[in-house]
């Protein structure tokens, strides 16, 4: 196992997979999982081992920042299935039930994509998760949630409105 000078679980085997087997731990750690679901903010997940068992992990991979791992850690505890067919954001503007309306509103969406610090994206995207009843890619969601910025914002509004142009 190679280190790599960033994290990436969408384009790192490695990464991908070491993310992917904690989160599958979760289920057979049923604790781990609870205590995660119950952290309000970024700052309690910070309290919980199992954070840290995935920090360490990946740390061997690549250099990893704690405070966005967190957010991630925090989030993939509400994830029930991991379904790799679609990214996170062509996910979100998947339709329920064959409807041609999105899972995600576009005004959801956009506020979504309005919301800077990283303590206010914790909250947004649980509920987000939710509306997805728990089935999201988890890689796509990881890398989202780690490396949020202008490109991330630029490259969901891509994903989002190319599987729903219609929504408003």
């Amino acid at each position: 196992m190679k280190q790599m000078k960033y994290i990436s679980f969408t384009n790192n085997p490695d990464a991908r997979s070491a993310l992917v087997e904690w989160w599958g731990g979760l289920d057979r750690a049923r604790g781990d999982r609870a205590a995660l679901r119950r952290c309000r903010n970024v700052q309690e997940i910070a309290f919980v081992p199992a954070f840290h068992r995935l920090r360490h992990d990946l740390s061997r991979i690549a250099p990893v920042d704690a405070e966005k791992l967190a957010v991630v850690a925090g989030v993939l505890s509400h994830v029930r299935n991991n379904d790799y067919s679609l990214r996170f954001a062509q996910q979100m503007a998947t339709s329920k039930d064959g409807g041609d309306r999105a899972r995600v509103s576009g005004l959801r969406f956009r506020r979504l994509l309005k919301i800077e610090e990283r303590g206010d994206l914790y909250g947004a995207l649980i509920r987000t998760v939710r509306l997805l009843d728990g089935s999201v890619n988890i890689a796509s969601l990881a890398d989202g949630v780690y490396w949020w910025n202008e490109m991330t914002k630029n490259n969901w509004a891509f994903d989002y409105y190319d599987r729903a142009p219609k929504e408003p």
